[in-house]
């Protein structure tokens, strides 16, 4: 038999001031954000009455132009938002006000229908934001009176917990919300600190935001004439406009342009922009740029890029870079999307499935936008790519997904034109292959003209075959992951034995094997001479008219890479080179008839240091290598 408890329930204690000073000095960690809090709902209140007026004509009463009004007092160091729309009861007060988290806007939501829930413009839904006013007020007024009732009523606390309510007279129906400043806060109650806090935050809400601009009162010009005074009057200070949330069917080029200009502070046109709205499990409306100049400080790694994001047109956060990779940080636009994972003051953007999904999506939408420019403007892609290039070889290290479709982007000098412009694609290259030929063949090095003249190519050109010529810094990290296209392996001439396969003729094999018969010894006494400075010492076939050249061993890191390493501040593991020789130049032929092995060593040396500096362009040793030049030289002039 087990024995009964009683078992009772409790409800959680709440300290509703200790609740509110939280949310005053912990939610929000930008003072200014309190504006757009504020201004959002006001907005918010005038679109509650346009949907229920909808069905009630007479609640306009005469008045139907929706807008909110914001008035500075510095001498009272007061700031006043004021709005004409739907107002509040005694109840609604207590309601909303009183009752922390408890959000107007999203009760009105369960009232409405599905399509027009769809429609609105409804901004707040966490019943925070107006508190957000207690930040820098220390006492807030509100004075409401709703539409179709003649009461009015005002509320007020200084956010400690306590609130005080009572009737007045209010003409007119809305509300208005009296901010009295703390000390400190006084710069807020300027004119153009408000009309900047606006401008940033909600430019583009669909209520208009308005300031009172001061008369001009009359005046004398330069000649004399009289200047008649302007009369003082309500401007609206937001543009009200939202571009992205317009059909794409209703907007020109010359809007997209203009827009363009607005959100990226640039002042050349972009290239191309993309602009789609979302519909499905994630909605979202998202307008794309692609910019015609690169950023003077793209290559920093302190600079912030990312898109700008928007909450029903309200503003939220600049730079957001969740919704781009880094490979496309060139990207300019925005976002606006409801179902953002955004913390309670929207100042926090958390990861999950919402932002992989727009980020997937966005992604996709440039790499098409590039697919289409490549092919339909091929000018207008070379312009791209020639500002942005660099950027996208950082593509298919970073984004597996649509590695395939960024390699297809890719552009490349090489010896088909020997030209330094970035102009053959890997589609290209696989076009003009030769018959039997089955890899792509590369060269890296530190310039182009490095590359173009590297001895590597030598048996490349004679033969006819195409190489690509990389000299970017970014190349030789990205052709470490870019290992195959089109079912063709990339390969590059400066690492492991060459071997051409089927491009290499009997006749050529034969001769070749016949020189290196010649000179079967000199590896060795090489070898010996060199000592620990190489790897190997073999002959080679790659040359036709260098005597020698250095390349990696297969399982060795480059010393394109090594270097790229070191630049950065990376130990790089040490690797010897492998040192081929050309057996039938007339130099090798020369050093295999040297008796002098003091001599041979010499020769030895200058041809590795000749190679070295062929392939890298900088010497551990440069000071050696003139010294045992002069020392031949002077010799050979004996």
């Amino acid at each position: 038999m087990t024995e009964e408890k009683n078992i009772t329930k409790h409800e959680f204690g709440t300290d509703a001031g200790k609740i509110l000073n939280l949310m005053i000095h912990s939610l929000y960690s930008n003072k200014e954000i309190f504006l757009r809090e504020l201004v959002s709902n006001a907005s918010d209140a005038a679109d509650k009455l346009r949907f229920l007026a909808l069905s009630q004509g007479d609640l306009y009463q005469g008045d139907a132009d929706l807008r909110v009004r914001i008035s500075a007092d510095k001498e009272a160091n007061t700031i006043t938002i004021s709005d004409n729309g739907i107002g509040m009861t005694r109840d609604e007060i207590i309601s909303s006000l009183g009752t922390i988290a408890k959000s107007g806007t999203a009760e009105f939501f369960k009232n409405l229908t599905g399509d027009q829930s769809k429609d609105s413009q409804l901004i707040g839904q966490f019943g925070v934001g107006f508190y957000s006013a207690f930040i820098v007020a220390d006492l807030v007024t509100v004075r409401t009176r709703k539409a179709g009732e003649t009461t009015a009523y005002e509320w007020e606390s200084q956010g400690e917990g306590e609130y005080t309510l009572q009737e007045i007279e209010k003409e007119g129906r809305g509300t208005d919300i009296i901010l009295h400043l703390r000390d400190e806060e006084k710069e807020f109650a300027d004119d153009w600190r408000l009309r900047s806090i606006v401008t940033k935050y909600s430019d583009h809400i669909s209520t208009p935001v308005q300031m009172f601009k001061a008369e001009v009162p009359e005046s004398e010009g330069e000649d004399g004439e009289k200047i008649p005074a302007v009369p003082g009057e309500w401007e609206s200070i937001n543009r009200a406009t939202a571009l992205w949330t317009r059909d794409k069917s209703e907007l020109s080029d010359d809007e997209y342009k203009e827009f363009y200009k607005h959100v990226s502070h640039d002042w050349e046109e972009p290239l191309s922009w993309a602009h789609n709205k979302v519909e499905g499990k994630t909605e979202y409306t998202s307008l794309l740029y692609i910019p015609k100049k690169a950023p003077f400080d793209l290559w920093n790694r302190e600079r912030q890029s990312g898109l700008k994001l928007y909450v029903q047109r309200v503003f939220v956060m600049d730079d957001a870079e969740q919704f781009m990779p880094s490979y496309l940080r060139f990207v300019k636009g925005l976002l606006d999307s409801n179902d953002l994972p955004l913390n309670v003051s929207r100042e926090i953007l958390q990861d999950n499935k919402v932002t992989q999904a727009i980020r997937k999506g966005c992604t996709s939408r440039i790499i098409k936008m590039l697919e289409r420019m490549a092919k339909n403007k091929a000018d207008d892609y070379q312009v791209f790519w020639n500002e942005f290039g660099q950027v996208m070889k950082e593509g298919p290290a970073e984004d597996a997904a649509n590695k395939e479709a960024i390699c297809k982007l890719l552009r490349f000098s090489s010896t088909h034109t020997d030209s330094q412009t970035q102009d053959v694609s890997l589609e290209q290259y696989v076009e003009r292959m030769n018959e039997g030929q089955d890899k792509i063949y590369y060269v890296v090095a530190d310039t182009f003209t490095a590359a173009k003249n590297s001895p590597h190519l030598e048996i490349f050109r004679k033969k006819g075959i195409e190489v690509l010529l990389l000299s970017d810094r970014v190349d030789e990290w990205m052709m470490s992951h870019l290992t195959e296209f089109a079912d063709k392996q990339l390969q590059s001439i400066t690492r492991g034995d060459l071997d051409l396969g089927k491009l290499d003729d009997e006749e050529t094999k034969k001769a070749q094997e016949e020189s290196e018969k010649e000179m079967a010894g000199l590896v060795e006494r090489i070898k010996t001479a060199l000592g620990d400075d190489v790897k190997e010492v073999r002959f080679t076939h790659r040359l036709t008219d260098s005597p020698a050249c250095v390349v990696s061993d297969d399982n060795d890191m480059s010393s394109q890479m090594q270097k790229l390493m070191e630049s950065v501040g990376q130990a790089a593991p040490e690797a010897k080179p492998v040192f081929e020789l050309n057996p039938e130049h007339q130099l090798v032929k020369h050093l295999n008839d040297e008796q002098d092995e003091d001599k041979f060593a010499q020769w030895s040396h200058v041809l590795l240091d000749q190679a070295l500096l062929a392939e890298r362009g900088t010497l551990k040793d440069p000071t050696g290598f003139v010294t045992r030049l002069n020392k031949l030289m002077l010799e050979l002039s004996k």
